[in-house]
């Protein structure tokens, strides 16, 4: 590998000589005793020196990696704390990503374009990293449009939690007819004849909506491995370097996990992955947690791959799915079975994360934690921590902190938050999650987007969404309390997803000791303005002292990327998140750019004139199907 030229710098022959510089950069380490660098330099995946380009020159050898940072900001490499990569990679290359994207109108265009390509037998999918309040037109696509872009291609839309739209086509597929009922929690359309109209909605569970996309083809295991081998990639891209897999639903352990094990043997992981267990059978919940705490350990692993842990869920009757567009599910009786499941995991020293929305649900949970807690079983030395907790209330906050637990946050409002407003209120909304009440007490508090199916994988949209307040269309929600700074932000998806994992010794910041996790970016994000967030890249990552991504001045750097497959993929067409036209990566090739911004403003004034016209209301709203009246 070559490096970039640097004036002045001469190899010389030092004992122990590193294996990479970066020099001339201005660097953010997280460090609070030393915050700010510009150079740092790594042997073995590790940090040896951080501070100035003098105290780093010496460790230059013949065969050291020297990068001229050509002044750019540099930061420790960013820690999804709440992804679903290895299940998301599973299908990356499978997927029409919208993730980015401004209208409908260009959104349908791409989706009538993949069609075009698709192969017989193959369906087009968008799964995750949009939402209504993300296009101009503010709603979702109709069937009548999906059939008119794809008359004969299978197609599904999926919409966060609450709906999926098919085609015809794939109505056909997935033996969607007048004859099938919907399963609990969910509702089939269908028109005045009977028969299924497209629309699917989760009512409010979503398992109608992802046992259906669950339909289409998979991959064979040398494709899923590909997959997951260009997702990894495209998270480089925004300079991740490690990630917290919370696992899911359709996630079966081990051999849902294949493809993430096997880059690991052969050494091609360019994320760390931190994964969970997510009990898969319903009913036999406890069951599954009993098989697996005889099968691996927490912390089982290495820096690379390492188990750590259950969760998100640990019973399936305790999941209160956050489809805002639905009224809160009121949960039956599930404590006797979730005790169980937590007991055990408590005696054979697994910690925890849990899915939880509502503070409702929160109380319950806490309940069978504190009955343990009596008895001296929890969290038995144990790390646990809720995940959302967009309505946790300041007493549950208070209890969380007196066990000893932390919390995830992620972004999913910023792609829904106007529908939460809409039913829940302006107040509810300023403080949907709590983020000011949980850093008084102290809690650990990590970041992170729960992409794919909810939210973008992108972290720059989930730092804005942090330190704004606003949603993906520029809507303010949340009030300046539960707003935090940009290095809050940043140190919520570095130094605290660590944390969550046993790794704040090693890893979130940049120091000597810890790993050479890195991103050089394309713009300062301390100092960028605050609308220009979502739009940062990574130039540069580096992970375990290894060049993963290198782009714009830096190109050529790291080892090429393989050719997407196969050659109709969505992604080798289109790539992942759609930059907007001005913002970095808008010019690489293969992408196809959204509409720009006054495009989508001209389009979102028309549809409001269209709505008055119609005497309809004045303000955008999610759907315009009377089915959702």
């Amino acid at each position: 590998m070559a490096s970039m030229p640097v004036v002045g710098l001469a190899p010389g022959s030092p004992p122990r000589p590193a294996d990479l510089v970066v020099r001339n950069a201005r660097i953010y380490t997280g460090d609070a005793l030393r915050p700010f660098a510009t150079a740092l330099a790594a042997t073995a995946g590790v940090i040896d020196a951080v501070g100035a380009d003098a105290d780093v020159a010496d460790l230059i050898g013949p065969e050291t990696v020297v990068v001229d940072a050509l002044g750019r900001r540099a930061v420790p490499g960013l820690n999804d704390s709440h992804n679903h990569v290895v299940r998301g990679g599973l299908h990356y290359t499978l997927e029409l990503r919208w993730d980015g994207v401004r209208s409908l109108r260009h959104a349908l265009a791409m989706l009538r374009e993949q069609a075009a390509r698709t192969p017989d037998g193959q369906w087009v999918r968008v799964a995750g990293g949009w939402s209504v309040e993300s296009f101009a037109e503010h709603r979702m696509p109709t069937p009548a449009e999906l059939n008119e872009a794809a008359p004969d291609t299978p197609v599904i839309v999926t919409h966060l939690y609450q709906a999926a739209i098919l085609n015809r086509a794939a109505l056909r597929a997935a033996g969607i007819t007048r004859k099938v009922a919907a399963p609990p929690g969910g509702q089939i359309v269908r028109g005045h004849d009977g028969e299924p109209t497209g629309m699917l909605i989760a009512a409010p569970a979503a398992l109608l909506l992802y046992s259906t996309i669950a339909k289409a083809p998979v991959l064979d295991p040398d494709g899923q491995r590909e997959s997951t081998r260009q997702f990894l990639r495209e998270l480089n891209r925004f300079g991740l370097t490690s990630l917290i897999d919370a696992a899911g639903g359709f996630q079966d352990y081990p051999g849902g996990y294949a493809a993430v094990t096997d880059l690991h043997e052969a050494g091609e992981l360019t994320v760390r992955i931190a994964y969970h267990l997510f009990p898969q059978t319903l009913g036999g919940e406890v069951e599954d947690l009993r098989r697996w705490t005889g099968m691996v350990r927490p912390e089982q692993g290495d820096g690379w791959l390492r188990f750590n842990g259950a969760g998100e869920n640990l019973t399936w009757a305790a999941a209160d799915f956050e489809n805002f567009a639905q009224p809160r599910p009121e949960l039956p009786a599930y404590e006797g079975e979730f005790e169980k499941a937590v007991r055990l995991l408590m005696e054979n020293g697994w910690g925890f994360r849990l899915h939880a929305t509502y503070d409702e649900t929160i109380r319950r949970d806490l309940a069978v934690f504190e009955k343990l807690a009596a008895e001296g079983l929890f969290p038995n030395g144990n790390r646990w921590l809720f995940d959302h907790a967009e309505t946790i209330s300041p007493e549950s906050l208070d209890r969380v902190a007196a066990l000893g637990g932390a919390i995830g946050v992620q972004h999913r409002l910023a792609y829904q938050g106007e529908t939460f407003r809409d039913r829940y209120g302006t107040e509810a909304a300023a403080a949907a999650p709590p983020l000011g009440a949980m850093r008084e007490r102290g809690l650990t508090v990590a970041a992170g987007t729960d992409a794919t199916r909810v939210s973008t994988f992108n972290p720059w949209v989930a730092l804005y969404w942090l330190v704004s307040g606003r949603n993906v269309s520029g809507v303010p929600l949340r009030s300046p309390a539960n707003r935090v700074d940009r290095e809050t932000a940043l140190g919520m998806y570095t130094a605290a997803g660590a944390s969550l994992t046993g790794e704040g010794g090693i890893k979130g910041m940049l120091r000597p000791g810890y790993y050479a996790d890195l991103a050089v970016l394309s713009e300062d994000y301390f100092t960028v303005p605050e609308g220009e967030i979502p739009g940062i890249e990574a130039l540069l990552t580096v992970a375990g002292g290894r060049i993963v991504y290198a782009a714009g001045q830096f190109e050529g750097l790291a080892a090429p990327a393989p050719a997407v497959v196969p050659e109709w993929s969505p992604i080798a067409h289109f790539g992942g998140y759609q930059a907007s036209p001005g913002q970095p990566g808008s010019q690489r090739p293969g992408v196809q750019q959204a509409r720009s911004l006054g495009q989508a403003a001209a389009e979102s004034a028309q549809y409001r004139t269209w709505r008055a016209d119609r005497g309809l209301a004045a303000g955008l709203v999610a759907l315009d199907d009377p089915c959702f009246g």
